[in-house]
């Protein structure tokens, strides 16, 4: 039941947030944890989203920023105001994954912060359905490099392969079907849903057909010319505003 609740009030505040940062905020306080040598242990690995312990929290502009501790990764994840300190097990449901956020109010950008609606401290669940009415829109953003700095001549089709064009102009025949694309990444977000995330052009297609999405667990950087391998997907929407025509999910990457 706990774990319907948090589904339903995520999709709640996705669907009720808007637009625009806040400039009336109050001064942030700010508890850092004391470095230690060792990390500190997952809470409860059978509950849902992460959890972990809290390493440094922030209270800003009516959210609770806390950075949490998993004993693998470090993450930071806001909710609407509530109690936490340093030290205190948490459980952080899904939610909304917003990379490079800037914080107006603290005059900060971070890597990641996921936004969700509740946090779980120490068996207590802080619940509220819905952010500040000042928070930035959470749709997700756009899910296509428009325009880009990366030199995209002289991409020569992958042996056996296709273009970024070909895919899209023939999806639905593609759709299932492994497929071989080279190109050039022209945008590398690591970490989101557990996935890393590559944008990928050849020069090929005009706008809207000339970006294709590739999740993976492998590396790359901006720049790379790299073969991708893998099954398209058609239609494919994760949530938040995260939809696309044609993606590649769980791909081959070869830099070369």
């Amino acid at each position: 039941m706990k774990r319907l609740m948090t589904i339903f009030c995520i999709a709640i505040f996705s669907l009720s947030l808007l637009a625009g940062c806040g400039e009336d905020t109050p001064a942030p306080k700010t508890e850092t944890a004391k470095p230690s040598a060792q990390p500190a242990p997952p809470v409860q690995e059978s509950a849902p989203g992460k959890t972990g312990k809290v390493l440094e929290t922030i209270d800003a502009a009516g959210y609770t920023y806390i950075q949490v501790d998993t004993g693998s990764e470090t993450f930071w994840a806001a909710a609407p105001q509530f109690a936490a300190k340093v030290g205190d097990d948490v459980v952080v449901p899904e939610g909304m994954p917003m990379p490079d956020y800037h914080s107006k109010t603290l005059d900060r950008t971070f890597d990641l912060v996921y936004f969700v609606p509740s946090v779980l401290v120490g068996g207590a669940e802080n619940l509220s359905g819905e952010m500040p009415a000042d928070h930035p829109p959470t749709d997700g953003g756009k899910t296509v490099v428009e325009t880009t700095d990366v030199d995209l001549s002289g991409i020569a089709v992958a042996e056996g392969g296709q273009t970024v064009a070909d895919l899209f102009a023939k999806k639905a025949d593609l759709a299932g079907k492994q497929v071989k694309v080279r190109g050039k990444v022209v945008k590398f977000t690591p970490e989101i849903m557990s996935k890393n995330w590559i944008h990928l052009q050849d020069g090929t297609g005009a706008a809207g057909t000339n970006d294709l999405t590739v999740t993976t667990s492998a590396m790359a950087k901006k720049g790379d010319t790299v073969v991708i391998s893998g099954v398209l997907v058609i239609d494919k929407d994760f949530g938040y505003g995260y939809a696309y025509d044609v993606i590649i999910e769980d791909a081959e990457v070869t830099v070369e």
